[in-house]
């Protein structure tokens, strides 16, 4: 393990949850009890952080027991950028914390070879009281930089927050965008052998994103280990070599970023085509209407799971409305295997003309037509909206899958030219070629 940037051995993390509440006292007395018996006290909020054996081995299943991380282990080259994907509540935040050194693991290890770069929350490490500059003098103090050493590196770090204007205002005054820009720039500029970024990016503009993972993208080739987290699976994507898989705080995939995002993108449903819910009470939705199937058809209504990218494709929505006069809106979103939403659709004419719905079972269907989207996995989320009321009674993600077939036809097809188109969409377009004159006048 000595040689990886970053091992994490077996570690968990419990908590025993509500029960902080039940050893404060209320009461006129509580002081003074506190005062005469601290040793008691003591025992009893500490009995909030030790488990028995039982407890650790997970032998013993109580109410009060969260396994926010459990058996975790991964290691971390130099030179490696690695993305950390899972649905919030899987544990990622945690797992950052323990590796940052905010919060110790319950049982395991994490060994970390040099300095270690954080970014987990905005406004973490800041002094609201001091400025921005003295802000960076005082965390590059903490990560062990000399003062010369930040006298260095000092404009950079302002100038790539790009908030020169305001270096000497309090950073309590400052935005939460503005804090992370600057946190950030601290961070990409103190020359850690480690960065740890969490999710924070998510409050910055797309400028300051695409620096950020520039930056992050220029440490890994300079042999620094980036340790990513990001619900942004297009970026997830493209800055990472590797993927971890968290989920319910275990690691359950440890692969290619495109296999990982591929994979946490289907949410647990499979690649099926089709969904169905039977059972009235199952079906999402509610008392106006619920959701009864999703599919994918052929032109001639037969159910596929997979479709040249030539041929128009049918997405179809079975409802049931369960209400008189309701008026609404079937909303599709296709989104790729990485992630990205590449377009909406919706029934414009039931939003337009305000049809009301008589009670009864619809079926809404969507066409895609050929030449449209590139070949590979393309997941749909099914809404309903109710136009009058301005609700949504369903939103279904990623609830089926279906596969574009590269069709044989045009010239990613023929032979002419070796690979794959790049995007996420593959239009084929009208082109014309004309030929003008006979040859090439070069005018002085």
């Amino acid at each position: 393990m000595t040689d990886k940037a970053l091992a994490v051995d077996e570690v968990s993390k419990l908590y025993r949850i509500g029960s902080a509440a039940d050893l404060v006292s209320k009461d006129d007395n509580a002081v003074v009890r506190l005062l005469k018996k601290p040793l008691n006290n003591y025992r009893k909020y500490r009995s909030l952080y030790r488990f028995t054996e039982e407890e650790l081995q997970g032998e013993t299943v109580g109410k009060d027991i969260l396994w926010a991380l459990r058996d975790v282990s991964f290691n971390v080259e130099p030179g490696e950028v690695v993305g950390l994907v899972g649905a919030n509540g899987a544990g990622k935040s945690t797992l950052l914390k323990i590796l940052s050194r905010v919060t110790p693991p319950t049982k395991g290890r994490c060994v970390i070879r040099g300095r270690v770069s954080c970014l987990l929350e905005v406004g973490t490490g800041f002094h609201s009281e001091l400025t921005g500059r003295e802000n960076i003098y005082m965390n590059s103090t903490i990560l062990g930089m000399r003062k010369r050493e930040v006298d260095r590196k000092f404009d950079e770090i302002v100038d790539f927050s790009g908030i020169s204007k305001f270096i000497d205002t309090p950073v309590k005054r400052y935005s939460s965008g503005m804090s992370v820009r600057l946190a950030f720039a601290i961070m990409a500029h103190l020359e850690p052998e480690i960065l740890i970024v969490d999710e924070v990016l998510a409050v910055g503009d797309a400028e300051f994103q695409r620096k950020c993972l520039n930056q992050m993208g220029n440490a890994g080739r300079e042999g620094k280990a980036v340790l990513f987290v990001s619900h942004n699976m297009a970026a997830i994507t493209r800055l990472c070599d590797r993927g971890l898989l968290l989920r319910n705080g275990q690691i359950v995939q440890d692969g290619t970023a495109a296999d990982v995002v591929h994979t946490h993108v289907s949410g647990g449903h499979g690649e099926a085509a089709s969904r169905e819910w039977p059972d009235m009470e199952s079906a999402p939705g509610d008392d106006k209407v619920r959701l009864r199937a999703v599919r994918i058809v052929a032109e001639s209504g037969a159910p596929l799971d997979s479709v040249s990218a030539d041929e128009q494709v049918g997405i179809q929505l079975i409802y049931d409305v369960l209400e008189e006069g309701q008026v609404l809106s079937p909303y599709f979103t296709i989104v790729s295997d990485a992630g990205i939403d590449l377009f909406s659709t919706t029934d414009a004419d039931a939003s337009a003309d305000k049809v009301a719905r008589q009670v009864g079972r619809y079926i809404s269907t969507a066409w895609v037509p050929g030449g449209l989207l590139a070949g590979g996995t393309h997941y749909v989320r099914a809404v309903m909206r109710s136009v009058q009321e301005q609700y949504r009674p369903f939103t279904e993600r990623d609830i089926i899958a279906f596969n574009v077939i590269d069709s044989d036809s045009g010239i990613f097809g023929t032979g002419w030219w070796e690979g794959r188109p790049s995007g996420v969409i593959h239009p084929r377009l009208q082109w014309s070629t004309e030929y003008v004159r006979p040859e090439m006048v070069i005018e002085e």
